[in-house]
């Protein structure tokens, strides 16, 4: 049985954005500074000021060429977010090792009833063609939409199975059945911090006794028509018609800063305690030392709130033992979204003083674009490549970053022993962690 003073690691880590499947090609191309972001091929973006993201190649990931062929008709209900979760979770278990329902017939190596599974989802948009067909048979002779039709009639046009598509719980319901993930399962609905959230989750669960091992993260397509729109609506979106430098469309904590880019991606990381860990001779790549969680009183949750990320880090600091001037490496949100910088700049600075303009940060938006709900643990997976690897990647942006040090360089080798995340949300929601070195 596991206990709260269970030491907790990451055993694995699987991501999928828009280098294809993997931490290995994201890791690459950070180190060489080359920029994931392009004009969006998907659907024509010409009628948005921003038509620039994070998308992935069609041909480089194909969910039916994952899952087991028995699970293959069960593709047909999985929406694009959850086809994200399931090939990340894949490329998780591979990553540590595991022996899953999925990967062999040989017994698993962890017992099922101790597998528990966390996952962040966002708002999932639905693909214009199921949704067009139903609701032209709702518009008027004149053009205008009948409402009134569309509630008794419409939508009786879509698919019997359209919901069981959309619903956010479907990203760790498909993982785990999968998977066959006995253990607690849960869905967080959190934005931006979803992943590092659901790593808090299973964090507990096992130090609680209830799981050994979990499949934690998120994931989320923001590369939708739908999904463009609402943050159009928002005003976070940079100004681009995809012509330019794409290694500068996105600037974090610059003073001429214009917003963010979407992106489609996430990642799944395995959340394990030690001693299951080291029972199974498995290697682990980092651990969890802190975590802290708050959330914002800002007027609006789209304006980050500089106490709630002093406090978060504070919190997850004090958890980890630990005091500022023993973290190396800083991964902030970085979203190129003016308030949300200065209130990151802000509240870093409320900790770390003076100090944070001589500690390296690492921002990851501006090679995969704002992949929301999956964004967090996409930085969490570079963090612990970062510790594993002992470097600094790249940065892309701006050449002046007041305050703290964000600004355009190469890669750098450094001696990491703790890094701290910071992700405040869209929602309001603020999570920090603390991981560190093996053996450190």
């Amino acid at each position: 049985m596991s206990s709260k003073d269970e030491s907790i690691v990451i055993s694995g880590v699987g991501l999928i954005t828009c280098f294809g499947v993997g931490i290995e090609p994201l890791w690459e191309a950070m180190l060489e500074g080359r920029t994931g972001l392009h004009r969006i091929k998907r659907f024509d973006p010409g009628g948005f000021t921003c038509q620039v993201a994070g998308e992935l190649d069609e041909d480089s990931f194909k969910v039916k060429k994952i899952v087991p062929k028995s699970h293959r008709k069960a593709t047909k209900v999985m929406c694009r977010d959850t086809e994200l979760a399931v090939g990340a979770a894949a490329d998780a278990v591979q990553s540590a090792g595991l022996t899953t329902a999925a990967t062999s017939d040989d017994p698993p190596t962890i017992e099922p009833t101790r597998v528990g599974c966390h996952i962040g989802a966002g708002l999932i948009s639905a693909e214009l063609n199921e949704l067009s067909g139903a609701l032209v048979t709702s518009q008027k002779e004149n053009g205008s939409f009948d409402l009134a039709h569309w509630g008794r009639e419409g939508m009786q046009n879509l698919s019997p199975l359209w919901l069981l598509k959309y619903l956010p719980n479907m990203l760790a319901c498909h993982v785990t059945i999968v998977h066959n993930c006995q253990g607690p399962s849960n869905t967080i609905t959190c934005c931006e911090a979803s992943s590092g959230l659901s790593v808090a989750e299973s964090r507990r669960v096992i130090q609680r006794g209830d799981a050994v091992l979990c499949l934690s993260g998120g994931a989320e397509d923001r590369v939708n028509p739908l999904a463009l729109y609402r943050q159009h609506c928002t005003g976070r979106l940079t100004k681009t018609d995809g012509t330019g430098d794409m290694k500068t469309v996105v600037s974090p904590y610059t003073n001429d800063a214009t917003g963010t880019v979407v992106g489609e991606g996430g990642g799944i990381l395995i959340v394990e305690s030690s001693t299951s860990c080291n029972n199974r001779n498995g290697t682990p790549w980092c651990t969890v030392e802190g975590i802290g969680c708050r959330q914002s009183f800002a007027d609006s949750p789209l304006d980050a709130d500089p106490h709630a990320i002093t406090s978060a880090v504070n919190k997850a600091l004090n958890e980890a033992n630990c005091s500022p001037s023993d973290i190396q490496v800083i991964i902030p949100l970085g979203s190129g979204i003016k308030q949300v910088d200065n209130a990151e700049r802000e509240g870093l600075a409320n900790v770390f003083g003076e100090s944070l303009s001589s500690i390296p940060t690492i921002t990851t938006i501006p090679y995969t674009g704002n992949c929301m709900a999956g964004n967090g643990a996409i930085s969490i997976g570079v963090a612990a490549m970062a510790i594993k690897e002992q470097k600094i990647p790249a940065r892309l942006g701006g050449t002046e970053t007041p305050g703290i040090q964000a600004e355009r360089c190469s890669q750098t080798e450094l001696a990491i022993n703790k890094v701290l995340l910071i992700t405040p949300s869209e929602g309001g929601q603020c999570v920090a962690l603390v991981l560190g070195r093996i053996n450190a």
